[in-house]
């Protein structure tokens, strides 16, 4: 799986690189899902679904944080989705990965959970 768009300068930016990298992700990819078949798994990359078009539900929620070092693969999976016409909306914050994991009581963080849970229950985003 190649780094989209910046990835790779904002990896290297953020001194994470090392942290980030191809072995790192693909390792904790087969943690998480043993059965995988590498980086390019749909599971783990939603573009290399070849029946993309024919995803089997009528909405999907993407988020991206507008700090977040992987915010260009959302946007790609995003633009990968509307050229198979799926029609939906990405939101940006302006926040850096998981931040409502670390800081769970702020506004954008509340803002989220209730907008995921608003989708959950079919109310829209």
């Amino acid at each position: 799986m190649a780094p989209v768009a910046s990835e790779a300068t904002r990896l290297e930016k953020k001194g994470h690189l090392s942290f980030w990298d191809k072995s790192y992700v693909e390792a904790a990819w087969h943690f998480v899902y043993p059965n995988t078949t590498g980086l390019d798994d749909p599971l783990l990359n939603p573009v290399m679904e070849p029946n993309l078009s024919k995803l089997g539900c009528k909405r999907v929620l993407v988020y991206v944080a507008e700090k977040d070092i992987l915010r260009d693969r959302g946007w790609f999976s995003k633009e990968a989705l509307e050229k198979n016409e799926w029609a939906g909306d990405v939101e940006v914050i302006g926040e850096d990965h998981v931040f409502n994991l670390f800081f769970p009581k702020e506004e954008n963080a509340l803002s989220l959970l209730k907008k995921l849970a608003s989708f959950i229950n079919g109310n829209g985003v």
